[in-house]
């Protein structure tokens, strides 16, 4: 005989793990996150907020040095005491990222008094410059792809003097990131033309050749004129009309065309003056060893991390003669502040370790250039550091890093695997360079198909296909085998 199911109220106990997104938790992921610049901005809000934090002035290093070792064998000082995984509650999935959004954009004047009757709010948001950095990054990255080339763009903005001109002439540059001279001139030639036409010239002649070969009048005349400027500042009129081989009318015609040039294009372009990109990691070269051996020196960027004291003796003396409520206040100060030191020495301990771990796995391209940059990813190095994936992927972003070869954002480390001979892989941005630089010394009688680049790349031990080398040449903005025929023919 069959029992029919009884249905009806039960009570079960059950146990479960969850995880609780509270506020501090919230709080310490944003901190991960923010790169050191906005965690400061956060830290001088908890100053404003709690009276139990203080600023320590007497030392403005928020964490020690670190040596770029594995993690079990970094050394800190003796207040940098590496968290315990258990400790570290910044370790979680990303479905339960907190994005705090940004505040709200306030509007300037704009030359008129706010609330006033011919006073619109619209009318102020294209009423300033963009910031000339931020202006040139933008077009860098419409105008190249591939990350030589963006990295070379980032250290000529970088190296642009007030007026707009390189303060660092192209061959120490091109030595510091370790690429070839006529490499990093492609890049300026491109950059040249950039708005305004003008900038990264390398002197008076170049800027203004720049300006009017945007204004398609760099004509020969042009050329000889703008080469004798000593000549025009003295006023050598007759000679230079010899040399450019034009008359007394045609002469002054060229000289009021040159006066109309902008000498300075990068001068009042900005209305403050261009801010450094500064960056949260500073890395420099240990003293050799005994062996005539380097390593790395990593420590946190101290101009930018506070470095905070809680005030345990005002809390104390607050507590002796204070109302229930206050001393309810008090405690909840207390724990915050306690909970913020610990976080931010946990951030820090934690970008480090990356850092470090970084630092690590690509010394060749630092010792060597972008050639040996090795393929990374982020779980090559949450293994290594004994960090959830996601944990790594909020520690590089919005960070950046200063190296004896520039500043470089901690992504720009991570780059995917081609296959090679005998198992070992190779870089997509390594090859990706190499291909530029086998295009570039082509022989311009023989001019090399995708084909061809592939099976030198394949002699060199990068298992490539032609699809591929195409892929990449197309990134580089490179154009094919037929046009560059065309293009490097005799006249």
């Amino acid at each position: 005989m069959a029992l029919a199911p009884s249905f009806g109220p039960r009570l079960d106990l059950r146990q479960s793990q969850s995880l609780v997104m509270t506020p501090q938790l919230r709080q310490a992921i944003q901190l991960l996150q923010f790169s050191n610049l906005e965690a400061s901005a956060f830290v001088e809000e908890e100053l404003l907020k709690n009276p139990l934090l203080e600023r320590d002035e007497g030392s403005s290093v928020a964490v020690p040095d670190a040596t770029p070792e594995p993690p079990d064998a970094t050394s800190f000082g003796a207040s940098g005491v590496m968290p315990a995984p258990d400790q570290a509650p910044l370790d979680i999935d990303p479905s339960s990222l907190y994005d705090p959004g940004t505040a709200a954009d306030g509007y300037g004047n704009g030359g008129m008094a706010e609330g006033g009757e011919d006073w619109d709010p619209l009318d102020t948001l294209g009423a300033e410059k963009p910031n000339l950095r931020e202006h040139l990054e933008q077009q860098a990255r419409l105008a190249f792809s591939s990350r030589a080339e963006l990295a070379i763009a980032a250290a000529l903005i970088a190296a642009l003097d007030p007026a707009g001109r390189l303060a660092e002439p192209p061959e120490a540059l091109a030595m510091t990131l370790g690429v070839s001279r006529d490499q990093l001139e492609a890049v300026r030639a491109k950059m040249l033309r950039f708005d305004p036409a003008g900038l990264f010239a390398v002197d008076l002649a170049e800027c203004l050749a720049a300006q009017l070969a945007e204004q398609n009048r760099l004509d020969p005349a042009m050329q000889a004129l703008l080469g004798h400027l000593e000549m025009l500042a003295r006023r050598e009129l007759r000679a230079l009309q010899e040399i450019c081989g034009v008359d007394a009318e045609d002469l002054a015609d060229m000289v009021a065309e040159i006066r109309r040039l902008d000498p300075k294009p990068g001068a009042g372009y900005d209305i403050e003056p261009l801010r450094p990109l500064i960056p949260d990691v500073l890395m420099r070269p240990a003293p050799l060893t005994a062996e005539g051996q380097s390593d790395w020196l990593l420590e946190i960027n101290p101009e930018t991390m506070p470095r905070l004291l809680i005030r345990r003796g005002f809390h104390a003396r607050m507590l002796a003669s204070s109302s229930r409520e206050t001393r309810g206040f008090l405690s909840e100060q207390m724990q915050s502040a306690t909970w913020l030191v610990k976080a931010l020495e946990s951030r820090a301990q934690t970008i480090l370790r990356v850092s470090a771990e970084i630092v690590r796995r690509q010394e060749g391209f630092f010792r060597h250039g972008i050639s040996h940059l090795r393929p990374l990813t982020l779980r090559d190095i949450a293994a290594e550091v004994e960090l959830h994936e996601s944990t790594v992927s909020r520690v590089t972003s919005n960070k950046s890093i200063a190296t004896p070869r520039g500043i470089f954002e901690l992504k720009f480390f991570f780059t995917t695997a081609l296959a090679g001979a005998n198992g070992e892989t190779h870089s997509a941005e390594t090859v990706r360079y190499r291909v530029g630089q086998i295009i570039m010394g082509e022989d311009p009688k023989n001019i090399l198909s995708d084909d061809a680049v592939a099976a030198i790349l394949q002699k060199e031990g990068i298992d490539i296909a032609r699809r591929t080398v195409a892929k990449y040449r197309e990134a580089l903005r490179i154009p094919g085998s037929a046009q560059r025929r065309r293009e490097k023919q005799p006249a």
